[in-house]
């Protein structure tokens, strides 16, 4: 058994499919079929079902990846480590944001981490907080943006951002004029919302239990391009976090009555080497977030 090996499994497992496999590894798929193979040979055992082009894991199979998985990350860290204490001047960051929080908050921070750290390479992928989660738990990120309160004993988080989750509507909508609208209200109005696995609809309807009514879900998107579009075009309303609506002149931004608020953390793994590149993004943002706070407690 080599890492080789290990990694070819690691990557059939994770897309189904040994061509894909293969192009995402950038080799030839037969040498990933012959690894796959030989791994199995060794073992003694099956890993995958395939059967009509379909690939997937055999009881055996679903139990030995997460072993897989941990002996790559292990390799990953002390290559980290080994490599740092050589003083070596490079490293790689690889983090997950929403998309909706990377559009609006992250490109000022991505611009002045990579002016101080030039040498240290940036990897953003944008996916759903749930999502994410499950990423940094598999290794496949070092860290990433999650948001609310319930999160698995695997992952250690450090809050950056506190933001207020607003009401959305076009400027004509007879909540415009309003200083605040109530929860009961707002769910009686048709409403754009987020498709599953996506934060803010995680956290909304978990303020939402207890309330007793369901909302007037009139379309789902994942998409919050379009979410404003619709919002404009009179589809229906919804809720942003206030930065992503600040700078749009023809949307209305109105709050809950009471407010509501949205925790913004930055997450890893728990109990896992964070490399110094790693530990220089969690200090930099920490440290940006705590100044943007200052400012704007002091414009108040």
């Amino acid at each position: 058994m080599d890492v080789r090996q290990l990694r070819y499994f690691v990557e059939v497992a994770r897309v189904k499919n040994f061509t894909k496999a293969a192009e995402a590894l950038h080799i030839a798929q037969p040498a990933v079929s012959m690894a796959v193979k030989r791994l199995e040979q060794e073992l003694e055992l099956a890993l995958f079902n395939r059967k009509d082009k379909k690939v997937s894991l055999t009881a055996e199979g679903e139990i030995f990846l997460p072993h897989a998985r941990r002996i790559l990350e292990d390799l990953r860290a002390a290559e980290l480590e080994m490599a740092e204490l050589k003083g070596l001047s490079k490293g790689e960051v690889r983090i997950g944001i929403p998309p909706m929080i990377s559009a609006y908050f992250f490109p000022d921070i991505i611009r002045d981490f990579k002016i101080s750290y030039p040498q240290l390479r940036l990897s953003v992928l944008g996916e759903g907080a749930w999502r994410i989660q499950k990423m940094i738990g598999q290794g496949e990120l070092d860290m990433g943006v999650v948001a609310g309160g319930n999160f698995p004993e695997t992952l250690e988080v450090r809050r950056f951002l506190r933001e207020e989750i607003v009401i959305c509507v076009p400027p004509g909508h007879p909540f415009a004029g309003r200083r605040s609208v109530t929860l009961a209200e707002f769910i009686r109005e048709p409403l754009v919302f987020y498709k599953e696995g996506y934060y803010i609809r995680e956290f909304f309807l978990e303020v939402l239990k207890g309330a007793g009514s369901a909302p007037n879900i009139v379309f789902e998107t994942n998409l919050f391009s379009l979410v404003k579009s619709l919002v404009r075009n009179g589809t229906g309303i919804s809720i942003f976090l206030r930065m992503v609506v600040a700078a749009d002149t023809d949307l209305v931004a109105v709050p809950f009555d009471p407010p509501l608020h949205l925790d913004l953390l930055i997450a890893w793994k728990k109990d896992t080497y964070l490399s110094l590149a790693n530990r220089a993004f969690v200090d930099f943002l920490l440290q940006h977030a705590a100044e943007e706070w200052r400012s704007q407690a002091e414009q108040k």
